[in-house]
């Protein structure tokens, strides 16, 4: 079965850290650009970042820009999300999201439709004091 399974979702407090893990079962991930989105209660799925299969190139969206970072490990099958100084408005369960190859190109990126439907289950981050 083929699937994405996200990890690393805590509750911490306003400026802290997290490293959010996004695995693959039944695929490997090499071949595939990886976002990442998040979705809060009653809001719409946003895009955070996307990274590329082969070449790297990511995008990150402008909420978290100087924050949060993305980056692969294709030996470990393995896309990761670090966030750091994470504000309450980052509460949200996190998602990723593969396509073949390479991102979709400008803002089409942070588009969810531009992706599989292989959505796994989320990994919830709580920020609070």
């Amino acid at each position: 079965q083929v699937q994405l399974v996200e990890s690393g979702g805590e509750s911490v407090q306003p400026g802290g850290s997290l490293r959010l893990s996004c695995s693959a079962s039944g695929f490997t991930l090499d071949h595939y650009a990886i976002a990442w989105f998040r979705q809060a209660p009653g809001q719409e799925r946003e895009g955070i970042s996307c990274i590329s299969s082969t070449t790297g190139t990511t995008y990150l969206a402008d909420s978290v820009k100087g924050r949060f970072t993305t980056s692969r490990d294709n030996a470990k099958n393995t896309v990761y999300l670090d966030m750091n100084n994470l504000k309450p408005w980052d509460t949200a369960t996190y998602y990723c999201a593969a396509v073949e190859l390479v991102c979709p190109s400008g803002s089409r990126w942070s588009d969810p439709h531009r992706y599989l439907e292989v959505w796994g289950q989320g990994t919830l981050v709580t920020v609070s004091s």
